[in-house]
């Protein structure tokens, strides 16, 4: 098995196992992806990168992180990213997009909302917390994002349910405080956030999610919560889960080692192992043995690559050693 072999799920195929992890870039005005945009993500797609993520797309224009992020809340977005799945397309690679929302972590909103009215830290406002008619208001914002995705060309959509945004605000006892439905199953508003968007997808179109599998801030939950999440989604209609960790505080001594090489391979094999899905890992894979490891060892099925790939785009042309993904105007360069 390698990294550099063909991957299909549904009707998702991939000419290797590279994913490019979505990153925020924060360059965009009215939520609109632009040239900066084009460049940065064809760059990976000449590059070799299998799938291509677009970084966290906004379902509302309050959902952002900040005014300079994507969005896909109105139907005037569609034909710029069609552009955009073209130009991927064109240079030889598959290309998803992560629709999301910021919740409580939404800097430049006037009033940001999430599950419970707990700020974020003391530089954050204090969220509003949605009521259960907002809510489905919300989930209703992530069909029509997912329909626009679809329309625009997208090979498969990832839901954003990781790094304390809104969603993972919900999954989490931290930031979940609420009496209500949602109060009592951590689970409930990804689910239907799920089955809202799989009425929009084709019925061979991969879903996939992005899950924190575990907190590392002072009173988070522990990998069994995650496993139960990643079972929930499943069952709700996910395909496929992209298993990160963290996000939602300042992280504690006592639950978190630090970052090195690989720290998040094992929460994706027991999340594949014990909720039956297959998974994207991720967590600092940058060499080439770390990343087949992801796929030899601990039986990965995809694997993202982050910050490296904006160090370099050809990561995949540099390291394969058949030097089978390097374009036809690029092959006097690895002869």
């Amino acid at each position: 098995m390698s990294v550099f072999e063909p991957y299909k799920i549904k009707n998702l195929e991939l000419k290797n196992k590279i994913v490019m992890a979505p990153m925020c870039q924060y360059s965009a005005k009215d939520g609109i992806p632009n040239y900066w945009h084009t460049t940065h993500y064809v760059s990976r797609a000449v590059g070799g990168v299998g799938l291509v993520m677009v970084e966290m797309t906004n379902v509302e224009p309050d959902g952002r992180i900040t005014d300079n992020c994507l969005g896909i809340w109105s139907d005037g977005h569609v034909p710029h990213y069609k552009r955009l799945v073209d130009a991927v397309h064109r240079n030889g690679a598959k290309i998803g997009i992560q629709i999301a929302h910021a919740g409580r972590k939404a800097e430049d909103a006037e009033e940001p909302v999430s599950s419970s009215p707990v700020a974020y830290s003391d530089e954050y406002k204090v969220p509003h917390e949605l009521t259960e008619e907002e809510a489905e208001s919300v989930i209703e914002n992530y069909r029509q994002g997912a329909r626009r995705a679809v329309e625009a060309g997208f090979d498969t959509i990832e839901i954003h349910g990781a790094h304390g945004y809104l969603i993972h605000q919900f999954a989490s006892p931290r930031t979940n405080q609420r009496n209500d439905e949602y109060g009592q199953a951590f689970s409930l508003f990804g689910v239907r956030v799920i089955q809202a968007v799989k009425k929009e997808l084709p019925e061979d179109m991969p879903l996939l999610m992005r899950i924190s599998s575990k907190e590392f801030a002072e009173g988070g939950y522990d990998l069994d919560h995650g496993v139960h999440l990643a079972r929930k989604f499943k069952e709700a209609g996910v395909d496929m889960i992209h298993v990160s960790a963290g996000g939602e505080g300042t992280p504690s001594k006592d639950r978190f080692e630090g970052a090195y090489p690989g720290y998040m391979l094992p929460f994706a094999k027991r999340i594949k192992e014990e909720a039956g899905i297959p998974v994207i890992a991720v967590g600092l894979l940058d060499a080439l043995e770390n990343a087949e490891r992801a796929i030899t060892e601990y039986d990965a099925d995809l694997v993202a690559l982050g910050r490296v790939l904006l160090r370099d785009p050809h990561w995949v042309l540099n390291n394969d050693p058949d030097k089978k993904f390097v374009p036809r105007q690029y092959e006097r360069g690895y002869n």
